[in-house]
């Protein structure tokens, strides 16, 4: 069974404040760094890292190849991504002293995906094998219908959330992976517990997980629900976090582990994650977590 992950590369340049910077505000950064990035190339590195076989497909632009080549060298196959003509998008992201961050997203190539390059990538995989998907690409809509329509497993993170989620087909959804941000989003303000009530109850054909930052998960399904705290860790930067949890969560689905036994791992390899600098670069490898 392959896993394709249809979504977005980025170019991200992290600079490192004191406080994020308030409206109307100028101030210094102390350091700056460029990184391979955005929640698509996050997520499949970490599935790589976890140890799944996954297809990245997506758009970059003239300047992004060495993004390509960075997934590439984690063991991502990078043979359905393209080159356009339009810049590869990117992020400027202020990271503070506790390891909060702020994020200026320019869509750039990712949101150039035609119809017929969708196509055309998902004509080369299977019914049983797994979509992978976020908000960061334009197409979300058709590549969810035609996910559905093609019998393959459709796991949705709408990160960035935006009001155009709510008009996705997301009835068709296998797996659903959101943060409280996301979930009241789609379903408007409530408590945690009554997130994951709400979330199940609106799809309940789906697999929902509920991410909660330092305060752990949520996990929902026909068949059992359950929740698990996360491991307590000095953050130096959250930049990724919830992109590696999804990678290590989704792997171990996967690899056919119990729902409860993919969480913890996921739980961990996020933990690990927020404990150094940087996105894709602080996404453990399975060696870290033994």
């Amino acid at each position: 069974m392959k896993i394709l992950n249809f979504g977005s590369l980025n170019i991200d340049m992290v600079y490192r404040v004191d406080h994020i910077a308030r409206p109307g505000e100028t101030i210094a950064s102390s350091a700056h760094e460029v990184f391979a990035g955005g929640k698509g190339a996050n997520q499949s590195a970490a599935l790589a890292l976890a140890g799944a076989e996954v297809f990245h497909a997506g758009q970059i632009g003239p300047e992004g190849q060495w993004l390509v080549d960075k997934l590439a060298g984690f063991g991502v196959n990078m043979m359905y991504t393209l080159t356009g003509e339009t810049p590869t998008g990117h992020a400027i992201i202020q990271v503070d002293n506790q390891g909060q961050n702020s994020i200026v997203l320019f869509p750039g190539a990712n949101k150039k995906i035609s119809h017929s390059a969708i196509d055309s990538t998902l004509s080369h995989f299977a019914q049983g094998d797994t979509l992978l998907l976020q908000n960061e690409i334009n197409g979300i809509d058709y590549l969810i219908a035609q996910g559905k329509e093609r019998g393959f497993k459709v796991c949705f993170n709408p990160a960035p959330y935006g009001p155009e989620v709510l008009a996705y087909p997301l009835h068709f959804v296998d797996l659903l992976i959101v943060n409280e941000t996301e979930a009241r989003g789609l379903l408007g303000p409530a408590s945690a517990d009554q997130l994951i009530d709400r979330l199940a109850a609106a799809w309940p054909q789906a697999q929902i997980v509920l991410t909660l930052g330092e305060q752990g998960a949520h996990y929902s399904s026909a068949q059992e629900r359950f929740y698990l705290p996360a491991t307590p860790v000095d953050a130096v930067d959250t930049t990724g976090a919830g992109d590696t949890f999804i990678g290590y969560f989704l792997q171990g689905l996967i690899a056919d582990m119990a729902p409860q036994v993919a969480m913890q791992r996921a739980i961990t390899a996020a933990a690990l994650c927020v404990a150094k600098p940087g996105a894709m670069d602080s996404i453990p490898t399975t060696t870290e977590l033994s």
